[in-house]
């Protein structure tokens, strides 16, 4: 069997056994402590160039699910046309698979977009080293070869750019119309407003929608994606006009963070970020507990909000701010995915609030 070795930028090099492609790749190593839904996961743009550890030991086991496309003409069980990783590491792969909707392996799936991955590996282990010291950047690569110092961070490029639509595109009917900004969107978003009914017109992510003919709009809304939002420039312009606008505006994940430096807060990067489907947010106003699926690096500093803004929703385990709304005007954005895909459907309803504004 063959082998491969991640190497950390701190020095750590773990050797494990190859499966998917046989290949060296770089990037920054998160992890996720995610059960199930490793297909939604590994499609999910907000993972662009990043090397994913899964702490859940057993993967592979049910497959992957054949390409179908739902009745809006999207993917039907991804949440985008490919796979973004530079890389996945788990303990046991398993090779053999069984599910109704299984039309190949995990292993063939990742040959089939050159994605390498490695199995054999203590992930919890690796788990607790990024933990407790931090997402750290990576390299696998070949056990007989030495990598050099020069370690790819994708952070310092824009990812957004990469991963969102290259031209608008028109979805679904409805006498409600939105324009969606897609800075590396989830098909589950879209199709959570298709499934009530909203006609979207979807725009790269550095393309106003007031400028291109396609409205008018009732609302705007923003999308997740990956990298660090100050890199964002011409995004947070364009959510900065739909603020002088007045125009309805609701932000997710990578949307939530431009819609906070478009209010005038500053972000930082976590230690290790959130990502899995079981992070615990606090409504401010009524107290409840929600479980939340996520995938974010980044945050807002609660310490640089302005005074028209206030934290609508806070992390119960490390505070961090999980929503913002404007006191007087029709703002608003979560961190977190009301959309699930994998996850908790459980703060689904956030669509609904924001279709009432429209």
């Amino acid at each position: 069997m063959e082998k491969l070795t991640l190497t950390l930028k701190n020095g750590t090099s773990i050797t494990g056994n190859a499966f998917g492609a046989i290949k060296e790749s770089e990037g920054e190593v998160v992890f996720t402590t995610g059960m199930v839904g490793y297909p939604e996961s590994l499609t999910d743009p907000s993972f662009k160039d990043q090397i994913l550890v899964l702490t859940y030991p057993l993967v592979g086991n049910y497959g992957v699910p054949s390409e179908e496309l739902d009745e809006y003409k999207i993917s039907k069980f991804f949440e985008s046309t490919r796979i973004h990783l530079k890389g996945l590491i788990v303990t046991d792969y398993s090779e053999t698979y069984s599910h109704w909707n299984a039309g190949k392996s995990l292993s063939d799936w990742l040959r089939e977009y050159d994605v390498p991955g490695i199995s054999g590996v203590d992930t919890r282990a690796l788990t607790e080293l990024l933990r407790d010291g931090g997402s750290q950047l990576g390299k696998i690569h070949g056990v007989d070869k030495k990598p050099d110092d020069d370690f790819y961070d994708p952070n310092k490029e824009n990812l957004v750019a990469k991963v969102s639509t290259p031209k608008p595109e028109i979805y679904g009917e409805g006498k409600k119309h939105i324009a969606i900004i897609d800075t590396g969107m989830k098909l589950n978003i879209l199709r959570s407003f298709l499934h009530r009914g909203i006609r979207v017109t979807r725009f790269p992510w550095n393309v106003s929608p007031f400028n291109e003919g396609y409205g008018p709009f009732d609302g705007v809304f923003f999308s997740n994606g990956p990298g660090d939002p100050e890199l964002m420039v011409e995004t947070v312009a364009i959510m900065k006009e739909c603020f002088e606008r007045k125009i309805p505006t609701f932000g997710i994940c990578l949307g939530h963070q431009i819609m906070g430096i478009a209010g005038g807060a500053k972000t930082y990067k976590l230690k290790y970020g959130h990502r899995s489907q079981n992070q615990p947010c606090i409504d401010t106003r009524t107290g409840r507990c929600y479980i939340t699926s996520q995938n974010h690096g980044f945050a807002i500093d609660a310490k640089t909000i302005k005074d028209d803004w206030e934290i609508s929703f806070l992390n119960a385990n490390d505070q961090t701010v999980e929503g913002l709304r404007h006191k007087h005007l029709p703002f608003f954005s979560v961190q977190f995915h009301p959309e699930a895909n994998p996850g908790p459907v459980d703060t689904a309803f956030l669509f609904d609030e924001f279709v009432d504004m429209l």
